[in-house]
């Protein structure tokens, strides 16, 4: 017997609630809770054990006895989606990919979707939001002419499962889940529980089939993906496709992958015939670095297995409020007033009647201890108002008492300055040990910020 319960779900985080309330207890957002119909008893199986292709029969297995195997990868043509990818496209995997409105993930998805069924795949391009006419006219665009690419417009899920099974693609892309809807359950297209109702079902035909499927999720203003956080936890991969919409560099992060690391970046560049990788993204970060200029330095930043060169930037300037200002873009906040303490109390540099504007060029977000030591010297310099020498690196982790301490990968960071053209390399002297740096590059190692700013300034 069919059952109809109402209820109230969080839209951030899905708490559920027997009854309308202004602030959710889950994540404490305001005038989030949406009322939502649940559908309960028939014929229908557990959640898990559906999304995952699994009986709820099957028998608990020991771990010795279960066979591994080496997870098939398909390599598209767009070597850094591969590399975020962790390898390349794995069969049965679910794959969320989200971005603002306008910044390119329809434009990615049929890119790669042209060209995996060029290489003899057989592709189904569902999309909610555009009619057949549209998405034609996007191939045009992009140049894209196969047999094997399969353009439907559909938003029941059924429908979309019952064309899945006549067609038989290895490949599934839906744009986008939020105007999907299961007609089992009655609330309305992209609400909590569609998303997650939909997104189940679709694990459940990609796992028992094989198929790879591509999710295209859009974001909220605050960035996240749109729907609950249990849509990020369901798929196997997680992507972000970031960039301003006015400027022509896209950036693909992957915060999530069960087939690879979660730290690997992608840099495209969109033109008017699609997408283009860019292959050496450290010359375009640095390529308008103004030469001469205080309070700017180069730090050679790993983004998961890749070296990339940025440009971090200063400005201090005297405050003219009651408490100086603090302000990081492209790097955490919270880093900036730690390290102006570091150089008050060890330095001696006065800095509490100071603003600090601090920038990461490029539109890139670091995250990661080895920039401490450039961010410290790019404050010194542009305090001092003395610039640092064009063709200096500088790497290493600050600790509070003023050690440089070591890093991973320095002989990755240093090859990609050398690539570059860089002659000097300021590194934390502990990294100096156990390898051979390349020709004509010189490795200055320095165990305290005092040392750095000496080698770096001259003071």
């Amino acid at each position: 017997m069919v059952k109809r319960k109402t209820k109230f779900m969080c839209q951030e985080c899905g708490y559920e609630s027997p009854k309308w309330l202004g602030k959710c207890p889950g994540c404490g957002e305001w005038n989030k809770m949406v009322e939502e119909v649940e559908v309960t008893g028939g014929n229908r199986r557990g959640a898990f054990a559906h999304s995952q292709g699994v009986s709820t029969l099957s028998k608990p297995t020991p771990i010795t006895a279960i066979e591994t195997l080496t997870e098939p990868r398909i390599l598209t043509d767009l070597n850094e989606l591969n590399r975020v990818l962790g390898g390349g496209v794995v069969k049965g995997s679910l794959v969320l990919i989200g971005g603002d409105p306008g910044i390119g993930k329809s434009t990615l998805l049929l890119q790669v979707s042209s060209q995996l069924a060029n290489k003899g795949n057989q592709v189904l391009y569902i999309s909610g939001e555009e009619s057949l006419r549209q998405t034609k006219l996007r191939a045009e665009r992009l140049g894209i002419k196969s047999e094997n690419l399969f353009v439907y417009s559909e938003t029941n899920l059924e429908e979309i499962n019952r064309n899945i099974e006549s067609t038989n693609p290895s490949f599934v892309i839906i744009d986008s889940i939020q105007t999907v809807f299961h007609p089992e359950v009655t609330s309305a297209p992209g609400s909590v529980s569609q998303v997650r109702e939909c997104t189940s079902e679709l694990m459940r035909i990609g796992k028992t089939k094989g198929i790879a499927i591509f999710i295209v999720g859009h974001v909220t203003k605050e960035g996240s993906i749109a729907g609950p956080r249990l849509l990020e936890h369901m798929v196997d991969t997680v992507l972000y496709f970031e960039g301003e919409r006015h400027h022509t560099y896209r950036i693909l992060r992957a915060v999530k992958n069960r087939f690879g690391s979660t730290n690997e970046m992608g840099i495209f560049e969109m033109k008017e015939f699609g997408l283009d990788e860019v292959a050496n993204p450290s010359e375009i970060f640095l390529e308008e670095r103004s030469q001469g200029a205080a309070g700017s330095t180069v730090v050679a930043s790993m983004e998961g297995t890749r070296p990339v060169l940025v440009e971090i930037q200063a400005l201090i300037s005297p405050t003219s409020f009651g408490n100086p200002r603090r302000m990081a873009t492209g790097i955490d906040h919270n880093r900036v007033p730690l390290l102006m303490a570091v150089l008050e109390k060890r330095m001696g540099l006065l800095l509490q009647n100071q603003d600090a504007y601090l920038k990461v060029a490029g539109g890139v977000k670091l995250d990661e201890p080895a920039i401490d030591l450039a961010i410290a010297v790019s404050i010194a310099s542009s305090f001092r108002d003395k610039p640092t020498r064009a063709t200096d690196c500088i790497i290493g982790e600050v600790g509070l008492t003023g050690e440089v301490r070591r890093v991973s990968r320095i002989e990755q960071r240093v090859q990609e300055a050398a690539k570059l053209g860089f002659e000097r390399v300021i590194l934390p002297a502990n990294n100096l040990s156990g390898w051979q740096g390349p020709k004509g590059v010189e490795l200055i190692g320095v165990s305290t910020v005092g040392e750095a700013l000496k080698a770096a300034l001259g003071v």
